[in-house]
């Protein structure tokens, strides 16, 4: 009897202790300004910049993209614990799917919208092939190449839950989120456990979130696309995400 009443208010006083969202994208919407700790990055000058701008986009605070024949990353680097918080919530929108993309090829690997993980792996965990490659790729394309990325995107016609390595480099892995039009026109919301989804990708591998970055990009098909991003946060994986 003694026991069941002490069990029965020590489980009175036990607070569940839930861990706050840690906002990462969390916009104003004012024209004209871009957020604090942001910024657009070209990977190439032989193709125009995506144009990025914030705006309020039907209610929502949004990071409005704009993208003709162009590419650019619009991104901030990032610290945040995975084992409190890897889950990652967010709304998106596009106006339509690319028609001639192909995340399969090289020629094909645009889309409406996407969101670029990145990651920083110890450099024993790679191999000296893995390091090699990554050092020709720095070399050609600066120091921004991640030692291995996610890239979340709405594709315009494969499944969603495909996932395959980038056309360019198998440091980058591609899944999908949404596809094709049938949400085109409003925010959507979404949600992933960014944790399983990079043990999933790297066979185990340890690394640590380092930064994230928006985009739209039609460099390579040449098409154009218009897109929004929104209310970009991390939560605990059983609470709910923070989206209004």
């Amino acid at each position: 009897m003694k026991n069941t009443l002490i069990f029965a208010l020590f489980s009175a006083l036990t607070v569940t202790v839930h861990a706050e969202p840690v906002w990462v994208g969390k916009f104003d919407g004012k024209a004209g300004t871009l957020p604090v700790g942001w910024k657009a990055e070209r990977l190439s000058d032989k193709f125009p910049a995506t144009e990025y701008k914030q705006r309020n986009w039907d209610g929502v605070n949004a990071i409005e993209a704009t993208a003709v024949k162009s590419m650019a990353l619009f991104g901030r680097t990032l610290e945040v614990d995975l084992e409190k918080t890897p889950i990652l919530c967010w709304r998106w929108r596009i106006d339509a799917p690319l028609v001639s993309a192909d995340l399969n090829t090289k020629a094909g690997d645009d889309y409406a919208a996407r969101v670029y993980l990145t990651f920083t792996v110890p450099p024993e965990a790679l191999g000296f092939a893995t390091r090699t490659k990554l050092s020709l790729a720095r070399s050609i394309w600066g120091p921004q190449v991640p030692d291995a990325a996610l890239n979340y995107v709405w594709d315009n016609k494969h499944p969603v839950g495909t996932s395959k390595p980038n056309a360019y480099t198998d440091r980058t892995q591609m899944l999908v989120i949404e596809s094709g039009d049938a949400k085109a026109g409003r925010w959507v919301s979404a949600r992933r456990n960014v944790a399983e989804d990079f043990k999933r990708a790297f066979a185990g591998i340890p690394g640590r979130l380092s930064g994230m970055a928006l985009a739209s990009d039609t460099d390579n098909t040449g098409e154009s696309a218009h897109a929004g991003f929104a209310d970009f946060h991390f939560v605990a994986d059983k609470e709910a995400c923070a989206t209004p």
